[in-house]
């Protein structure tokens, strides 16, 4: 960077040369290029074959054919690292103006003097991939020609592109300025920062102090530097203010910028301040639809959205997108922006259909809109398979994600913090779908690239630890799992304030994996932190409260203390009435609950009655075929099993594994407890062979889907072990004996490794 500022002068000298060049040149020739190119990126570039791309450095090119190939292409193909490559450069001088020719001939001073007859171009020039094909030689297969056209304002692409970049690098000044935005965009903060801070120091412009002031905000903003970033941002209100007269515009970005952080930091009220303020300045020095507006109101959305206040949320962004629709073209990229927000509300809903229409919107105006492989596609592609994922229709959740992280591989830095979130949300989608170990890699390979990206302490690792974590618990590996949450909460206690809605939720997951530990007052002590915190972070009724009641039930539940289990779940469901639609699925998951409470109790009808609550929902707001449909047809066929009326059991028990077996994986541990259920059933209704089998390939699923000391194995056992005996008492009392020492040493075995009991004092226990 340093080397950039000081060689400024002799670079202007040969943008100068650059423009006269073009007289001196036919107006249409051919240049070329050899260079070794490492195989991965050879790949990429035949991916995108009829696309855009740029050399990101100067390019020093040849007219003579010969010299780019024997002495640079044709060396690198014997390379084993690499593949030869021969870019030949269609050029059309007539595409640009006196003003921008991206290229200089500076055939008198290069290596080979006249006989390369060297042309150089600007860093970044762009160029249309036209082909791609081999070059035949005897000695390598390995040599390449790939054909360029140089592009300019006659290129669709190009000019589209070139729009796009203007609008998001919108910066007043100098161009140095647009190259910090540019480095921040490209997860370069520390460049960007340097850069910023060189400018600092060399001018002497209140203007000029006062952007780079917000620039350097905005650099540690992006690293997670929140304090720091409010710092910078304040420095430049201070200067604007000064100012003559006072730059309105620019402190309402600052305000705007303040607001945001102070989101990022969950102090949700002073970050709707902010954004106000910056709204009030606004709607005073612009005109009632300036696309400007559309910001602040898209912020004060995010704002109210993070406080769980949906219909206020949907309303801002809604405002947001009626100014867009008056001033902007009807496909332009910012009304895909505010389709995508009003999804990502309907989501958060419970609104399925809507949510999934609204992110359909964005994708097919982007389409339009944007280049192919444009980032923000693949942002689109995120989101679409986050609505599947939820809806349980998880080939096409898989689907677009994928396509969302071919995209990116293709559009961004192989370490971009963007694959960080690709390959967290894949994670998810196998933690939903009950592939653990697929699950914990794309998490794990998500943590790799954001300790890369971000700073040691950043708030995004300890969201990556916290995902591991939740996968380690659901594997059973509970101690795992709570190393893992306590190294998040350590991280999001140096990284964000004391009250900071990010540090309940460790405290909450810390609290799930004591309570999984049978450590129940250990449980209720984190989950208890956790509302505290909560209390003070956000509004009364937000729908995070409904969540610690429900895992404080869910404790009192474990515990066997029904009436304070039933309690808490209802002051989650009160909660939930309130701040969701009727139909929402979080409301399911409560009456869920609460009927599980009845139906220990021995309350069926009352039980019976929350679990058709729960079903009733679920079918409004759920595709006929998700899991979560299964779960209330087995917690139904559960009532009816314990009322004994086991045909009605059955069927709904059946029903259950019907939805499971089209929703979920074919070893997926849910499918196991299908199987169980209906065992149990036949079990009951002395149908022991069937009821064997089916304990049988319970178990076997779980060996596929689970680690080997799960605690599910034991029950596993018990029902194959009580089914044995049983049947086989009916046959033959001496081998009956054997299978039972048979089937007790497997459970012996399973209870051991999961209790640390040793296995004499385990003997000792069943004797009594």
């Amino acid at each position: 960077m340093d080397d950039i500022l000081s060689k400024q002068a002799r670079i202007t000298d040969l943008h100068r040369e650059q423009q006269s060049s073009k007289v001196a040149m036919p107006s249409k020739f051919q240049v070329f290029r050899g260079q070794g190119l490492s195989v991965e990126a050879f790949e990429k570039m035949k991916k995108t074959k009829g696309g855009l791309m740029s050399f990101n450095n100067f390019l020093s090119t040849s007219r003579n054919r010969e010299i780019s190939l024997e002495n640079f292409a044709r060396l690198a193909a014997f390379n084993t690292n690499s593949v030869g490559i021969l870019f030949v450069m269609s050029i059309d001088t007539a595409i640009y103006t006196s003003s921008s020719t991206p290229f200089v001939n500076v055939k008198d001073i290069g290596f080979y003097n006249d006989q390369e007859e060297e042309i150089l171009f600007s860093t970044h020039t762009i160029f249309r991939i036209d082909r791609i094909e081999r070059i035949e030689d005897k000695h390598t297969d390995s040599l390449w020609q790939v054909n360029l056209t140089l592009a300019g304002n006659q290129d669709d692409d190009f000019n589209k592109l070139t729009a796009h970049l203007r609008e998001e690098l919108d910066v007043a000044g100098t161009g140095w300025s647009r190259l910090g935005s540019i480095l921040i965009k490209l997860g370069e903060p520390v460049k960007a920062e340097h850069l910023y801070q060189l400018l600092l120091e060399k001018t002497s412009s209140n203007g000029y102090k006062a952007q780079y002031n917000g620039q350097l905000g905005t650099v540690y903003q992006s690293i997670g530097e929140y304090l720091k970033a409010i710092t910078f941002y304040e420095r430049a209100i201070d200067i604007y203010k000064k100012m003559s007269p006072p730059s309105q515009l620019n402190l309402a970005s600052c305000y705007n910028n303040i607001g945001s952080l102070y989101r990022d930091m969950g102090e949700y009220s002073k970050a709707l301040s902010s954004h106000e303020r910056s709204l009030e300045i606004q709607k005073i020095a612009l005109p009632p639809n300036h696309p400007d507006l559309t910001s602040s109101y898209n912020n004060i959305a995010v704002v109210y959205y993070n406080m769980g206040e949906y219909s206020k949320a949907l309303s801002s962004y809604k405002r947001s997108l009626k100014i867009r629709k008056i001033t902007l073209p009807p496909n332009h990229p910012d009304l895909a922006g505010s389709y995508n927000n009003i999804g990502l509300v309907y989501h958060n809903m419970g609104e399925y259909s809507k949510a999934l229409s609204s992110y359909e919107r964005s994708l097919e105006i982007q389409k339009i809109s944007l280049p192919p492989n444009h980032p923000d596609l693949a942002k689109s592609y995120n989101h679409i398979g986050a609505m599947y994922d939820n809806m349980g229709e998880y080939s096409k959740a898989l689907s677009s994600y994928e396509r969302s992280l071919e995209i990116q591989k293709i559009a961004l830095p192989p370490n971009h913090p963007h694959f960080a979130q690709s390959y967290h949300n894949i994670g998810l989608l196998y933690n939903n779908m009950g592939e653990y170990p697929k699950a914990l890699s794309s998490y794990e390979r998500s943590l790799e690239i954001k300790k890369i990206a971000l700073p040691p302490n950043h708030p995004d690792l300890a969201g990556s630890y916290n995902n591991i974590g939740i996968v380690y618990r659901k594997m059973g590996k509970y101690s795992k799992a709570l190393l893992l949450y306590e190294r998040a909460l350590g991280i999001q206690k140096i990284a964000l304030p004391p009250n900071h809605p990010d540090l309940a939720d460790s405290y909450n997951n810390i609290g799930a994996a004591y309570c999984n530990m049978g450590e129940y007052s250990k449980a209720v002590s984190s989950y208890e932190r956790s509302l505290e915190i909560r209390k003070i972070a956000l509004r009364p009724n937000h729908p995070d409260f409904a969540q610690f009641y429900h895992n404080i039930g869910a404790v009192y539940y474990n515990m066997g203390e029904y009436s304070k289990a039933f309690s808490s779940y209802e002051r989650s469901l009160e909660i939930q009435r309130i701040a969701l639609p009727p139909n929402h699925p979080d409301l399911a998951t409560s009456y869920n609950n609460i009927g599980m409470v009845y139906d220990n109790m021995g309350e069926y009808s009352k039980a019976l009655s929350s679990y058709d609550r729960s079903l009733e929902i679920q079918k409004i707001a759920l595709p006929p075929n998700h899991p979560d449909l299964a779960l209330s047809y087995s917690n139904i066929g559960s009532v009816y099993h314990n009322m004994g009326e086991y045909s009605k059991a059955l069927s709904l028990y059946e029903r259950s594994l019907e939805i499971r077996k089209i929703a979920l994986p074919p070893n997926h541990s849910d499918l196991a407890g299908s199987y169980s259920n209906i065992g149990s059933v036949y079990d009951n209704m002395g149908e022991y062979s069937k009821a064997l089998s089916l304990f049988e390939r319970s178990l076997e699923i779980r060996k596929i889907a689970l680690p080997p000391n799960h605690p599910d194995f034991a029950q596993s056992y018990n029902n194959i072990v009580d089914s044995q005996i049983i049947d086989d008492e009916h046959e033959d009392e001496e081998l009956s004996d054997h299978i039972h020492k048979n089937s007790l040493s497997k459970v012996n075995v399973v209870v051991t490794e999961v209790t640390g009991i040793d296995e004499a004092e385990l003997n000792d226990l069943i004797e009594l």
